[in-house]
């Protein structure tokens, strides 16, 4: 008993110095190699300000800047050292601690990611785990002004893992939430995504929610598709259920569209909007305007073009359109009639 008790002590203490050992000579040497192999690869200045092991076998990376693209506070990860020998990579927990992205958008629409240049075939890359926590991505796009439209996600928290059980399943569960910001800090929507993809089998079940979207903040991107007059605000709320089976993919959305306010016609003489509201005939008597679409595509191939979008909501609104009532339609044509009629008057007594 005591001879057994013997050789397990030294086995210990020979784990002990080989793995405080490792810790010390990664600690010197590994941030200058991984340094050199992000800089060689992506073509960007790298520094990282510390690397270290924990038990069981964990890589942990801390202060880690990649040219002006990323700044991470910690990454730590639990690589599997017998999958190396069959010429593959296996990560297990991956972490990612409130990493900092920054894209930008050229005039010429070029984004500011680098382009790795690989030499052969790369390894293969399995990872059974991703927890991404109180992340932040600020998006820049100087091809919509000059001075560059900015938009920036926080709290941007991703969870992706496989299912434990069977063992034989490839079935991964995901959930991402995030907040957007403007350009001034200002919070104007939420966004939640969850659910389970078994990509093999081409199968999807999730949830898209965006909760109190202000979409004027987009107005340089809409154009004058939701309006032709200049919404000041605007709150949008959609859910949006999809389901995929064998690479069919079907998604069930409800779109409400609500919290609508107008500029002030700039001529103010006229006391009359020049332009016609593209929205009036289709809202509520609140003004809101609520939808429900489906869109069938391919999970693996999704085809979803801004003009099938837009014919598809169109379509939506001309059904949300017969569901009113006569009068409604009536007293609406009848405003839009009255509201020419107006300004035709107007501009012959300018012009007389």
């Amino acid at each position: 008993m005591k001879k057994k008790f013997e050789i397990v002590f030294w086995i210990c203490g020979i784990f002990i110095v080989i793995f405080l050992s490792a810790n010390i000579l990664i600690g010197i040497y590994a941030p200058k190699i991984i340094e050199q192999q992000i800089q060689q690869n992506l073509k960007l200045k790298a520094s990282l300000g510390k690397i270290s092991l924990s038990l069981p076998f964990t890589v942990n990376l801390e202060k880690l800047e990649i040219g002006n693209l990323a700044n991470i506070k910690k990454v730590s990860f639990s690589p599997n050292l017998a999958a190396l020998f069959f010429g593959k990579i296996v990560i297990h927990g991956l972490t990612i601690l409130e990493p900092v992205i920054n894209l930008e958008q050229s005039a010429d629409g070029k984004l500011n990611l680098p382009v790795t240049e690989q030499k052969g075939k790369p390894p293969a890359i399995y990872l059974t785990s991703l927890n991404l926590r109180e992340g932040k991505v600020i998006f820049t796009d100087k091809k919509i002004s000059a001075d560059g439209f900015q938009a920036v996600i926080t709290k941007l928290n991703i969870k992706v893992a496989k299912v434990a059980f069977p063992i034989t399943s490839l079935e991964t569960n995901f959930e991402m939430s995030a907040q957007l910001l403007g350009s001034q800090g200002e919070p104007f929507g939420d966004i939640a995504f969850s659910g389970w993809l078994d990509y093999l089998a081409k199968d999807l079940d999730a949830v898209l929610e965006i909760k109190g979207l202000d979409v004027t903040k987009f107005s340089a991107y809409y154009g004058n598709f939701i309006s032709n007059r200049k919404l000041t605000s605007a709150r949008l709320d959609v859910v949006s259920a999809f389901t995929a089976r064998s690479n069919a993919l079907h998604i069930a959305t409800k779109f409400n569209l609500s919290n609508l306010v107008y500029a002030q016609a700039q001529n103010e003489q006229l006391n009359i909007d020049l332009m016609k509201n593209a929205l009036d005939l289709f809202t509520d008597t609140k003004g809101n305007l609520r939808l429900e679409f489906d869109i069938d595509t391919l999970l693996d191939k999704p085809s979803l073009s801004p003009e099938k979008i837009k014919g598809i909501i169109l379509k939506a609104a001309m059904k949300n359109l017969s569901n009113q009532s006569p009068q409604q339609l009536i007293d609406k044509v009848a405003t839009v009639i009255d509201q020419y009629k107006g300004l035709g008057k107007e501009l012959k007594e300018i012009f007389n």
